[in-house]
This record gives C-alpha cells, sequence and structure tokens, in this order.
C-alpha cells in the first residue's frame, strides 16, 4: 500500500497525461460556455477554450462537484493511507474552502493545502509535495512544509489585452479604453491570494523588461542567498512563448526554465497573448 497520495487541480498546468506520468490525479475544473457544461483538458482542450474566447463566447469558471471531490479521495483511500490536495489559492477560488469543508469527515486522513499558489507555482508545489511523499514523509509533514513556504513565490505577468481586464471589474472602462491608445501594459503579479496590479508600461519592450527586472530583485534581495527556481507561462502562441523562454534564459543563465501555457481559470480573466514568470523558492526540508 502506498503512503500519501498528491492530488491537484488542472489549475497546476499539470495535464491528465502529466498526472499519469508522475503518478498523482488532477481534478479537472469545469467551466460553462454558452452555458453548457466542459471539463478542462478532457473535454475542453486549450485551442477550443481559445477559439471560444475569441468568439465572444460567455464563459465562466465553476469549481469541481464535492460529489466529483469525494468520489476521486474515497477511491484514493482503498489504495493510501493519506492524502495531500493541493488546490488552487483559495483567494482565487472558493473550490478550496469547500475542499477544506468536505475534508473534516476524513478524520486527518485528506489535508487540503491553502498555500496561495495558482499555474506554475501550484505546479511546483505539487512537485515538492510528491517528491516529499516519495521521501517517506506523512501528510501531515508535507502539509506544515508547503504552508511554511507557501508565500516564498511570486508570479509576474502581462497582458496582451486591457478587454478581459475591464469585463471582470478589474480596469475600468475609461481606463481600458485610454490604455489601449497609449499601448499601455499592465504588468500584474500574483504573491498570495490576489491577483495585483505591480507595473504599467508603454508597450511588450517595457512590460518584458518590467517582469524581468522584478525577478532580478526577487533574486538578489527577496531570495538573497537562497536557491530559487524560475518558470514561464503564457497564452500567447507556443512561436511567442518560444521567444519569450529564450529571453528569460538570456537574462538568467543557468536556470533551467519549466514553461507550461496558463491555466484556463488565469486565461478566462486575462486573455490570450499574455506572458507570465515565476519566481519559487526551493523548498527546504
Amino acid at each position: 500500500m502506498g503512503r500519501v497520495a498528491i492530488v491537484t487541480d488542472s489549475n497546476s498546468g499539470i495535464t491528465q497525461k502529466e498526472a499519469k506520468e508522475l503518478g498523482i490525479r488532477v481534478l479537472p475544473m469545469p467551466f460553462y460556455i454558452n452555458g453548457e457544461l466542459f471539463f478542462e483538458d478532457i473535454t475542453l482542450t486549450q485551442e477550443e477554450f481559445y477559439q471560444r474566447l475569441a468568439q465572444e463566447a460567455d464563459i465562466s469558471t465553476s469549481q469541481p462537484s464535492p460529489g466529483d471531490v469525494i468520489d476521486l479521495w474515497e477511491e484514493l483511500l482503498k489504495e493510501y493511507d493519506e492524502i495531500v490536495y493541493i488546490p488552487m489559492s483559495s483567494g482565487l477560488s472558493s473550490s478550496c474552502e469547500t475542499a477544506m469543508g468536505l475534508a473534516q469527515d476524513y478524520d486527518g486522513k485528506v489535508h487540503v493545502i491553502d498555500n496561495q499558489r495558482i499555474s506554475i507555482t501550484q505546479r511546483q508545489s505539487v512537485l515538492d509535495a510528491l517528491e516529499m511523499a516519495e521521501k517517506g514523509m506523512s501528510a501531515q509533514e508535507i502539509d506544515d512544509v508547503l504552508m511554511r513556504e507557501k508565500l516564498e513565490a511570486s508570479i509576474y505577468i502581462t497582458v496582451d489585452t486591457l478587454k478581459y481586464l475591464k469585463k471582470g471589474g478589474r480596469v475600468t472602462p475609461a481606463a481600458a479604453a485610454i490604455g489601449t491608445v497609449l499601448n499601455l501594459k499592465p504588468v500584474l503579479q500574483i504573491q498570495g491570494e490576489k491577483l495585483d496590479s505591480y507595473a504599467k508600461v508603454r508597450g511588450w519592450k517595457a512590460a518584458k523588461k518590467s517582469m524581468l527586472d522584478a525577478i532580478h530583485k526577487d533574486i538578489t534581495e527577496r531570495f538573497k542567498g537562497k536557491e530559487v527556481l524560475l518558470h514561464a507561462a503564457y497564452t500567447c502562441s507556443d512561436e511567442e512563448a518560444e521567444v519569450w523562454k529564450a529571453e528569460i534564459e538570456e537574462h538568467f543563465p543557468g536556470y533551467d526554465i519549466h514553461m507550461d501555457r496558463l491555466s484556463l481559470s488565469v486565461s478566462c480573466h486575462i486573455g490570450a497573448g499574455s506572458r507570465a514568470i515565476a519566481c519559487i523558492k526551493k523548498v527546504e526540508y
């Protein structure tokens, strides 16, 4: 019998195929498109999502149903002693709080980790948890490490259009109109539970410089003397993403840059064409 099962959701960017290779489970996030229910990476591909987005479809995010969560946990507990479940940040979705409520009925066998991560930083937490589980650490020990390290990461994102931030109420229609005319690119930051504004610059060149400068500051000041991991993400084309990755590697030689497409729950709010970079302090345990 295996000891600790590792579970996450598709906001981590971990595909169902990759999950099988890693030996973990990924709950697909549900989306409603024009009233029809889809599941990320199950009945909805990245390509289909962006096609619908471009067609002005009515897209809304949801959370895994309690029944689906419980069914997965029950299945895993037939084989494993404990479960570590790492959902997206509670500050960005209510799915974490729901899971915490459900876990109360499992006598400490299910640990829901609210370490306020999403996308590439959430993915790294899953990999860290898997490594700790493989070394024989208990669910409580893994929980303790991930919660202690929860704020030791930042994601910086630049969007190509203000349209979706306006739609979500994060910028006013007037500000979006002015920003579009002036070619303003907001640099957003996820550090902890919220998506916040980090800077406003003109054009992609300045936006990418702002993100790279932010990472440099994290490495040299915030995480000075610590080992860090650099990851990248995108909602732009694969070709544009490779150019972005090459720029990061040029600025930070010696780092192995993992790159993923941004999870669809983030993409809903920022649209296509965006680029992101994350700095994550390597977990110590």
